[in-house]
């Protein structure tokens, strides 16, 4: 691939593809410069299935243990960095992407700028009804904690697995604090939001057919509510503290203290009038009240300081019929909400 002598690598984490492998290979447009496959300790005959393949694209990577889908993601971004591709796309090996799409990911990164590119399943409202219902729910609650945990509140279908990184955003990430599990997506948008990565999103319809996901809904609603709220806590003291004392820092904190003296000061004078009989007094309730309203106020102005400083967000409709050739550089057409339409 050549486009401004920028080359692209695509990712694509494999455990148990046996069945699948092989056809989201065959689907790899021929642009890309490498393709790098993780066997992540596959049980079945992924390994053998890989090893077929006569193409000097191809690098295959075999896990010694089972490390997760985040785990194999960050052994290949390490490898692509290694090959110095300026581009990294993930793609997963069930074969519910469109390797066909990458190029459009491209001329968002090089066109628009952006850092980070994923696809987002809910644009299109008439595929929604093949989307099984269980994942739909768990997206749709998933996404808005997901919003409050990155800050990121115009990026939608977190655990999206089509994206694409630049070599340049990518370097300055932490990989110890990437996710080796299903959370991978999630722990990627906390850690873009604290370098304030530009983030481009591009509807893309996802095809499922009669794979059996091994992602548990009762461990996710164990695990990532407690994750989310960790990289919530870990993204406010990188970002608005040890890197920047933000005022945002100072409301939160100011906030926070104010609605929980106000309302332990509140409970503990409607404990006492339960107790004796004796109606609180209005100074009593007045002053259990203001500090709530003012807690409160500072905590909306920090939300608002916190959904401003967070890296833009561009919307992108991928039904063009237009879109032919790869990586040509046209004109787009952007809104005044940079709502954008690729050409």
């Amino acid at each position: 691939m050549d486009i401004e002598n920028k080359s692209l690598a695509v990712i694509i984490p494999a455990y148990n593809a046996g069945k699948t492998i092989m056809s989201v290979y065959e689907k790899i447009p021929h642009y890309v410069d490498w393709i790098i496959i993780v066997n992540d300790k596959s049980l079945d005959n992924t390994e053998k299935v890989v090893s077929t393949i006569s193409d000097p694209r191809v690098i295959m990577i075999n896990h010694s243990i089972n490390m997760g889908v985040g785990g194999a993601m960050i052994t290949g971004f390490k490898k692509a960095l290694e090959l110095k591709a300026y581009f990294i796309a993930k793609i997963d090996s069930d074969d519910q992407m469109d390797p066909q799409y990458l190029d459009r990911f491209v001329r968002i990164c090089s066109q628009h700028g952006c850092d980070y590119v994923k696809a987002n399943r809910f644009g299109h409202l008439d595929a929604l009804p093949s989307m099984p219902m269980k994942r739909l729910i768990g997206n749709i609650g998933l996404s808005f904690l997901t919003k409050i945990a990155s800050g990121y509140w115009n990026v939608f279908d977190p655990q999206n697995g089509y994206i694409m990184i630049t070599r340049k955003i990518l370097r300055r990430l932490d990989f110890n604090k990437i996710d080796h599990g299903y959370f991978f997506e999630n722990s990627m948008l906390i850690l873009l939001n604290i370098v304030r990565a530009k983030i481009g999103e591009i509807y893309l319809p996802a095809q499922y057919g009669d794979e059996v996901s091994s992602m548990r809904l009762t461990k996710i609603l164990w695990t990532f509510p407690r994750k989310l709220f960790h990289g919530l806590i870990y993204r406010i003291y990188q970002k608005y503290f040890f890197r920047n004392l933000s005022p945002f820092f100072l409301l939160l904190s100011c906030g926070l203290a104010f609605c929980i003296g106000g309302s332990i000061w509140g409970s503990w004078a409607w404990y006492e009038s339960i107790k004796t009989g004796i109606p609180a007094t209005t100074g009593t309730v007045i002053i259990a009240l203001l500090p709530i309203i003012l807690g409160w106020s500072a905590l909306l102005q920090a939300f608002v300081i916190d959904a401003q400083d967070a890296g833009p967000c561009l919307l992108f409709d991928s039904d063009d019929e237009e879109i032919t050739g790869h990586f040509e550089k046209k004109s787009s057409k952007c809104n005044n909400n940079d709502i954008c339409h690729t050409p």
